[in-house]
């Protein structure tokens, strides 16, 4: 059985037996930049490509709860797309290729939806809806079940998602183990980005699984810095966190090195309590643990650490009060990982955001359950424009060390990022790229 029949057959599980009714998905167009004829690299539509397999564009299906018939519904291409695009499928090689119960013409979709008289179809979202609607306004649609029933398979991930997932993960582990070999000071941005994607490719890997983040300097303090165009000096720390997907299915890794190959003291005091925050957090994620308690838990260990090191000052309880983590550790501990870097699920129908800093950017707020991917990321940065608002507001000043922190201004950050499969007593790590000081040193010396 194909991996997107499995799927199927798990969404129509969720629907009540001999319920009516006709669940429909639009595929994903290829996109032009700003009305020119420059394409971007096509890729399928998530939840498209999850029940169906097809990552081509211009697709559409229909899929009938009841009988779980599966209805694929082909563009008609003309010899001018061969020109430009290749050749065409035949008609053949589609239905060996997905399996579809009918296939069918993509202008023969309104006739086959009539023929079928559905009492209600199931949309993914109003846009599609509309579509739809478009089409015969007498159609009744639904834009909120499939949602709903989609989140919830694609929270838990099959095997053979997870085997995904982990060529993902062994290709990614191998690109970033090769810039942490190659990194030298004098290098640009751009040079340890094109060594990464030069790994991922080679490896059969061609599609980012996201922009990427290769930050060097000050510029690892930008969460989500894109630019990737500046010099890797001595003495700085160079922050990648980047990964590419396999089969559709994403790796997220993020990992800090000095670029000369060697931690100063602050780096590496500031580095160990990273670290410390990740690998307890790993160790205490299991089935039945929620994110939120697992990124209050990191939020405690980061405050003792850098409280040892003399940055911050004070009761450890208050500063948890008064969110004096959320200044050094702005954003979530982490997300779900599937078919998007920052996958779907994480927040339940009914489940809201806690409104409080740092948290409130948390991705996940529920239980963990077996077969749920998530990444761990805890981070340490030194942002000014968090730092001196709170150096000058007398409540947080008086937990910060001013010296110490005004001297951290240029320091940049730390992230830490690992991506785990919850199993049923506790995890499997699928991110082995050296994260202690001393494998770090001792791969970049080596190669130095």
């Amino acid at each position: 059985m194909s991996s997107a029949k499995m799927h199927r057959e798990k969404l129509l599980s969720l629907f009540e037996e001999n319920q009516e009714g006709i669940i429909y998905l639009k595929g994903a167009e290829i996109m032009y930049r700003y009305g020119t004829d420059y394409e971007f690299p096509f890729r399928q539509e998530s939840n498209f490509w999850y029940l169906t397999g097809v990552n081509e564009p211009d697709y559409h299906t229909i899929i009938d709860i009841k009988s779980g018939e599966f209805h694929l519904f082909t563009p008609k291409r003309d010899a001018q797309f061969a020109v430009w695009h290749g050749r065409i499928k035949d008609t053949g090689e589609i239905e060996e290729a997905y399996k579809p119960d009918h296939l069918h013409f993509g202008n023969e979709l309104l006739t086959v939806l009539k023929s079928r008289k559905p009492e209600i179809i199931y949309c993914l979202d109003e846009e599609q809806a509309e579509f739809i609607e478009d089409l015969n306004r007498e159609f009744k649609v639904d834009t909120e079940t499939l949602a709903d029933a989609i989140t919830y398979c694609r929270s838990i991930k099959t095997e053979f998602e997870l085997n995904c997932m982990r060529e993902a993960a062994r290709v990614n582990n191998l690109a970033h183990l090769e810039v942490m070999k190659s990194l030298k000071p004098g290098m640009n941005e751009y040079e340890t980005k094109a060594l990464f994607d030069y790994h991922q490719k080679k490896n059969g890997l061609l599609q980012p699984a996201y922009s990427g983040i290769h930050a060097g300097g000050v510029n690892s303090a930008i969460l989500h810095y894109t630019e990737n165009n500046q010099p890797i000096s001595d003495g700085d720390l160079y922050l990648i966190d980047a990964g590419y997907e396999y089969n559709g299915y994403a790796s997220d890794v993020t990992r800090t090195f000095p670029a000369n190959g060697r931690f100063t003291g602050d780096q590496a005091a500031i580095y160990q309590v990273c670290l410390d925050a990740l690998n307890k957090t790993v160790d205490a994620v299991k089935p039945g643990v929620k994110m939120e308690e697992l990124h209050l838990a990191a939020c405690r260990i980061i405050l003792h650490g850098l409280k040892e090191i003399g940055i911050v000052k004070g009761n450890i309880e208050e500063m948890m009060e008064k969110n004096i983590f959320a200044l050094f550790f702005p954003h979530g501990l982490g997300h779900f990982l599937g078919l998007e870097t920052h996958d779907v699920g994480g927040y339940p129908k009914g489940v809201d955001r806690i409104d409080r800093p740092g948290i409130r950017f948390l991705r996940v707020r529920r239980e963990l359950m077996s077969g749920m991917v998530i990444t761990i990321e805890p981070g340490i940065y030194f942002i000014p424009a968090l730092l001196k608002p709170a150096l000058e507001n007398s409540e947080q000043a008086a937990y910060l060390n001013r010296g110490k922190v005004e001297g951290l201004f240029n320091f940049g950050g730390i992230r830490i990022e690992d991506n785990l499969i919850i199993t049923e007593d506790g995890v499997e790590n699928l991110t082995d790229v050296p994260k202690e000081i001393k494998e770090i040193e001792e791969i970049m010396s080596s190669n130095s």
